[in-house]
């Protein structure tokens, strides 16, 4: 058979391979942010969908280890959600690390070459990187991700731009300032400073009106879209009443995403390095975009009970603090500038702690000095060199901690398959290895854990967690405290759930007091351990070989 005929042959079985359906999802009484499970990962490390968008490093510009691309793309996240891993983990909400057109070339932070891999040096936020992906490739993730029940947040930068390369342009002076850099001992050496050095600072703090960098708009006439972009900045300046300045463009390219694609919400980075004001412009315009929107298209994700979402990344908020993030001679509340969520940077440290003394903390502050908010808990994260769980030799306790606290989680790619954090590298690239998809497929041994069944666990307590909205969103109370047993139960309007959960229990049969949280007679689950059972006198009794039990009632 000639090679021409074969394509045919191949192509015409290819074609006829039938296109993964979604998975069915149990109907969740209702989806609150509160009670979210994001998943985040890094774009470029979680898996490679399209091989011919992939970076080819030569000899001359190798990187330091794990500070290069590695192949992963938007397409790579668009088959992990047909496949159905999202949906088998429970997860309602995927970020990833932004997508937006990144620097040109490398440059030398002290701990080897470096590229903007991870999405946080950028170069034109008003296009797509293309080792990432395309429009349509984006366009086809949240379509496939909305379908199965799951919204879409991206990774947003407005305080800083990319790095001055050998390769790239430097953005003009009355964009940027490229000093002081930040000390941290106050508001104004917190925000009016640079990060680290040769990492050019948004001027956020300028009332000054600026012209378009010469270098973006040379670019932009050379892909033929100059017109349209001028036509669209005079259309959000004459409509916002904003003046020119270089925040207010940044904002203005930014909320364009919630126009175009219909993201749910935005995880905001170096929130605490701009002042607050920024965020209040951003989601009123964000707000608006989304509402509109949602009114001109049909969408399974798209409900009436939820606005835009916006989650910050305020460095260092502890939700022991309350609502308010203290610079030290200045005191924030975040939460008043747009923000429904705060990640947590208290969780890693308060995992050391038993069962009850996390839970009853985090219930009490929740629906005390943050109620009507929220935060996102987690073990580990892409710049936090002080995990929870290092070593990876807690996997089956971070999950259980992590995924039952009060309050919503983020999932770092990698947990619940126990990812090495801990790879021959230099600073927080030890936490940005490729996603270990080898070693989950081949159930390899981490710390005397197959990797699938770590991931089986994650998935029970995951899947739990979706269904009902009350483990994140709802009141804790203890039931008994030997064996530790717990009840949530949510409200909301005519929205209600309740659910039992049992750690440390016997393994075996055991009987489980379930007071008054489900009626007498009443048909019960053990979604852990797969088992049914009815509610006698206050107690059910069931058996299983895990010392663990998340419980439910059976619709009739």
């Amino acid at each position: 058979m000639n090679r021409f005929f074969l394509f045919l042959l191949l192509s015409f079985i290819l074609g006829c391979q039938p296109t993964p359906q979604p998975k069915e999802v149990k109907e969740s009484p209702h989806f609150t942010w509160d009670n979210a499970t994001v998943y985040f990962m890094m774009t470029d490390r979680f898996y490679d969908g399209d091989p011919s968008n992939n970076y080819q490093h030569t000899q001359d510009d190798q990187p330091a280890p794990y500070r290069g691309y590695m192949g992963g793309d938007i397409k790579g996240i668009t088959q992990k959600v047909k496949e159905g891993y999202f949906t088998d983990l429970g997860v309602n909400a995927l970020w990833m690390t932004p997508l937006v057109e990144q620097i040109k070339g490398s440059v030398d932070e002290g701990t080897g070459t470096s590229f903007g891999f991870h999405g946080y040096w950028t170069r034109d936020w008003t296009a797509l990187d293309i080792k990432f992906g395309t429009k349509e490739d984006l366009k086809e993730l949240i379509r496939e991700a909305h379908l199965r029940g799951i919204r879409v947040l991206l990774d947003v930068v407005a305080n800083h731009t990319g790095p001055v390369t050998p390769l790239d342009s430097q953005w003009p002076d009355e964009w940027v300032k490229t000093g002081p850099r930040c000390t941290y001992v106050s508001a104004e050496t917190t925000i009016n400073c640079t990060l680290v050095e040769n990492l050019p600072d948004i001027k956020t703090e300028s009332d000054v009106e600026v012209t378009l960098p010469e270098f973006l708009v040379d670019k932009w006439k050379s892909e033929g879209r100059y017109d349209r972009e001028i036509s669209e900045l005079n259309d959000w300046f004459t409509t916002t009443g904003y003046k020119r300045t270089a925040v207010n463009y940044i904002l203005k390219w930014i909320v364009d995403f919630i126009k175009e694609y219909g993201v749910d919400g935005f995880r905001i980075d170096t929130v605490k390095h701009t002042e607050a004001a920024v965020w209040d412009d951003l989601w009123q315009q964000a707000y608006l975009a989304y509402a509109n929107y949602k009114k001109e298209h049909s969408d399974p994700v798209l409900d009436d009970d939820n606005d835009f979402y916006m989650v910050g990344e305020v460095y260092n908020y502890y939700i022991s603090g309350g609502r308010d993030y203290n610079y030290g001679d200045e005191v924030v509340d975040f939460y008043d500038s747009g923000f429904k969520s705060l990640i947590n940077f208290d969780f890693k440290s308060d995992a050391h702690n038993g069962y009850e003394q996390i839970f009853s903390k985090y219930d009490s502050l929740l629906h005390g000095p943050l109620k009507g908010k929220s935060i996102l808990n987690y073990v580990s994260s892409h710049d936090d060199g002080g995990p929870f769980d290092k070593e990876r030799k807690r996997t089956i306790e971070s999950g259980t901690k992590l995924l039952l606290c009060p309050g919503g989680v983020q999932i770092y790619y990698g947990d619940e398959t126990g990812r090495s954090l801990s790879v021959e590298a230099d600073g927080d690239a030890v936490l940005r290895s490729f996603m270990n998809w080898d070693e989950l497929n081949a159930g390899a041994d981490i710390n005397g854990i197959s990797t699938q069944d770590i991931l089986r666990h994650w998935q029970k307590i995951g899947s739990f967690r979706r269904d009902n909205p009350a483990v994140g969103a709802g009141r804790h109370q203890m039931v008994t405290e030997e064996p530790y047993v717990f009840k949530r139960t949510y409200n909301h309007g005519s929205k209600t759930n309740k659910v039992i959960v049992g750690l440390d229990l016997p393994k075996g049969q055991k009987k489980i007091r379930v007071g008054d949280t489900f009626a007498d007679k009443a048909k019960i689950r053990d979604t852990y351990g797969e088992v049914g059972a009815i509610v006698e006198n206050g107690y059910i009794t069931i058996d299983t070989p895990y010392d663990i039990a998340l419980i439910e009632q059976v619709d009739e």
